[in-house]
């Protein structure tokens, strides 16, 4: 449980807390155009909040919705830069306590961990299962219906409360959680706040902890809503579905995704986060390729743009794709 007075209310919204988070905050920010202006009265603006959240009169503010590709359409739903701020505020502080209570294997929006750690754990596991490809190695691959809508406010502010002693934290997040629905009442995360991404991953470490402990499996990895389970056995894989799709629906009020749960060997490709991963190569996948030259056309071969594709490119085999995106640097650069 967390230390009330490490973790505490007072601690969160402290002015020294709210300027450590803004020059967090301000990272790739700087020229955007809502940031400037909050900054250009940093100091006002900062005690005004710091004010409302010591008298309890501060509430989150409405949201910008908007959609991107990526490569699936999502719907993002971006706070104002005072609403931003505090998220960030409240993460600084709450994500180092909660991030020690996660498994190892659980990838997504954590420190140290990510995409390409996610791909090599995959990896790293498959070799072992396959006994060095001489044997065969069964993915059961699941996906969540529609996750971040699906979030039960109720039993994730539970979940929450269970490691949270400050009554007023726990108000000040759930006022947070509150201020958003999915078109249903206690209903969804916006996918646009940091407060979101730790949220997620306390209510989905329900089930990861559910995956090694009851399930007992050795070979599973998570990101967000992605998850596998690499095992000799396909029967076994096969018999955890039920399982799983039990503890979702009865303890997170959540459902897997029919269409996208499937038992597969990893010799015949496995798609798993952006890539189809072979016994000993990994392609990337045909929508993640249309949406890495549309947004490099969309910036004009921007060099930041055009490096970090270069950078994801690096990690599998896709010697091809990685001169033809050198190639639209050149068209760019004589334009």
């Amino acid at each position: 449980m967390i230390d009330s007075s490490t973790h505490s209310y007072q601690d969160i919204i402290s002015v020294e807390n709210l300027l450590a988070a803004w020059q967090e905050f301000l990272r790739g920010k700087r020229k955007k155009k809502d940031v400037q202006e909050f900054q250009y009265n940093l100091m006002d603006n900062v005690l005004a909040l710091h004010r409302e959240l010591k008298d309890k009169t501060y509430t989150h503010g409405s949201y910008h919705a908007f959609n991107i590709s990526d490569p699936k359409p999502r719907n993002i739903h971006k706070a104002s830069v005072r609403d931003r701020l505090l998220h960030h505020a409240i993460y600084r502080k709450l994500n180092p306590y909660f991030d020690k209570k996660f498994i190892e294997d659980s990838y997504s929006c954590r420190v140290g961990k990510g995409t390409h750690k996610a791909l090599n754990r995959f990896y790293t596991y498959a070799y072992p299962v396959s006994k060095n490809h001489t044997g065969t190695c069964w993915v059961l691959k699941c996906d969540i219906r529609k996750f971040f809508a699906s979030i039960d406010q109720e039993i994730l502010m539970n979940i929450f409360a269970r490691d949270v002693t400050d009554s007023d934290t726990i108000g000040l997040v759930d006022g947070i959680v509150r201020s958003f629905n999915a078109g249903v009442e206690d209903k969804g995360l916006p996918l646009g706040n940091l407060t979101s991404q730790l949220l997620v991953n306390i209510y989905m470490n329900e089930f990861d902890q559910f995956a090694k402990h009851q399930l007992k499996a050795k070979h599973y990895i998570r990101y967000a809503d992605d998850f596998v389970f690499l095992s000799q056995d396909k029967k076994w894989l096969e018999s955890l579905i039920p399982r799983i799709a039990n503890f979702l629906e009865s303890e997170l009020a959540l459902m897997l995704h029919p269409k996208k749960l499937q038992i597969k060997t990893f010799a015949s490709g496995v798609d798993f986060l952006g890539w189809v991963h072979f016994s000993n190569h990994r392609v990337l996948r045909t929508t993640s390729k249309r949406k890495m030259f549309r947004t490099i056309v969309e910036k004009n071969g921007k060099e930041e743009t055009v490096q970090s594709y270069l950078g994801l490119l690096s990690h599998g085999n896709a010697e091809r794709l990685q001169t033809k995106v050198a190639d639209m640097v050149i068209f760019y650069e004589q334009m």
